[in-house]
C-alpha cells in the first residue's frame, strides 16, 4: 500500500469513478490508475469498487468503509508536512482562503492587505465559490480557512468561529416610493419587486424565513451570487435590492439608498472554517487575529486541534 494508492481511490470518489479524470488529475496514465486500484484490492483481498467491464460505478461496501480512513491518512500526511514547513520556514508557504465573492470584495480585502504586509513571502489564494463548495474545500484539504454566513455551522468536520454579525439592509435608487414611508414594513417592502442573493449566498435562508412567518410571498424577480450585480440592476430600477450591509456604501454607491427605519431581518453570523484536526501554519492563525481580537490562536488552535474527529 502506497500514498498514490490512497490517492487514487479519494480522486476516483471525488470525480465520479471517471478514470481519464482521475489521471489527468494526478498526472499519471488511465492505465496506471487502473493498476493501482487493482494492486491495492489484490493486496487488501477485498473488491473496493462496482464494476461493469471496465467501467467503475461506484464503491462497494468495503470501498465505502475504506474512504473516510484514506480521506484522515491523506489529511494526516498533509499535516506532516506543514509541521515541517512550519518549523523549516516560518514566514513562508501557502494560506487558501475560501469565501464568497461579498467577503472577499468588501469584508476581507483590508484585513488581506494587513496580512500580506506582515507575511510578504507567504503566497495567499482565494478562492471565490458557494458556501458549500467553500465546505467541501475545507473538508477536501484544498483550502485552509473558509468565510462564510451559511452552511459553515452546519459541518460536523469543520471547527467555526463567529467573525462578524450583520443584518440584512434594504437599497432602492433615488426618489423610489419605499424612501417616502417613514418606518417601511415588509408588506411595504415585498410591495415591489425582491433582488437579491441567489438561495446559497449571505444569509437569504433567514430572508425567505422572515418572509414566510410574516405570511408574505415575496415577488423575487433576479438572484445572484454578487452584490455588485445585485447592486446594477436595482440602480436600472428593476426592484428592491436585499443585500449584505457590507456591499452597500452611501458615498461609492452615489445612485442607491439605504431604507431607514426599524430593522426587518434577523441578526445572521458570517464565520469563520477550519477543518478539525487541520494543522494550520503560524501565519494561518495570524490571519484569524486581524480577523476579531477575540480569537485568539492560541484557543483557536486548541479547539482545532484538540477537537479532531
Amino acid at each position: 500500500m502506497n500514498f498514490q494508492q490512497l490517492r487514487i481511490i479519494r480522486e476516483t470518489a471525488r470525480r465520479n469513478f471517471n478514470l481519464t479524470e482521475v489521471g489527468n488529475v494526478l498526472f499519471t496514465s488511465q492505465s496506471g490508475v487502473s493498476r493501482h486500484i487493482r494492486d491495492l484490492e489484490d493486496e487488501l483481498g477485498v473488491q473496493l469498487f462496482v464494476r461493469r467491464g471496465k467501467r467503475l460505478l461506484g464503491l462497494t461496501e468495503p470501498g465505502r468503509e475504506l474512504l473516510p480512513i484514506v480521506e484522515r491518512l491523506l489529511h494526516d500526511a498533509s499535516n506532516i508536512k506543514q509541521l515541517a514547513d512550519h518549523f523549516a520556514r516560518k514566514d513562508e508557504g501557502r494560506l487558501a482562503i475560501a469565501t464568497t465573492h461579498t467577503q472577499a470584495r468588501y469584508r476581507i480585502a483590508d484585513l488581506v492587505s494587513r496580512f500580506v504586509g506582515l507575511f510578504p513571502k507567504v503566497r495567499l489564494e482565494i478562492f471565490e465559490s458557494n458556501p458549500r463548495a467553500i465546505a467541501e474545500q475545507l473538508i477536501a484539504g484544498e483550502a485552509d480557512i473558509g468565510i462564510a454566513t451559511e452552511s459553515l455551522s452546519e459541518q460536523p468536520e469543520l471547527v467555526t468561529f463567529p467573525f462578524y454579525r450583520w443584518r440584512h439592509a434594504i437599497i432602492v435608487p433615488h426618489g423610489h416610493a419605499l424612501l417616502s414611508i417613514p418606518e417601511p414594513t415588509l408588506a411595504d417592502v415585498a410591495a415591489h419587486p425582491i433582488i437579491t442573493y441567489n438561495e446559497a449566498f449571505a444569509g437569504r435562508r433567514s430572508v425567505n424565513e422572515t418572509f414566510r412567518e410574516a405570511g408574505i410571498v415575496p415577488n423575487v424577480i433576479l438572484s445572484a451570487v454578487d452584490s455588485d450585480v445585485i447592486k446594477r440592476y436595482v440602480e436600472l430600477g428593476l426592484g428592491v435590492g436585499i443585500v449584505s450591509p457590507i456591499a452597500f456604501d452611501a458615498q461609492r454607491d452615489a445612485n442607491l439608498q439605504a431604507l431607514g427605519g426599524a430593522p426587518l431581518f434577523p441578526e445572521n453570523t458570517t464565520v469563520i472554517a477550519v477543518r478539525r484536526g487541520h494543522f494550520l501554519r503560524s501565519f494561518g492563525y495570524r490571519f484569524i487575529e486581524l480577523c476579531s481580537p477575540e480569537l485568539d490562536a492560541r484557543r483557536v488552535r486548541d479547539e482545532i486541534l484538540n477537537n479532531a474527529s
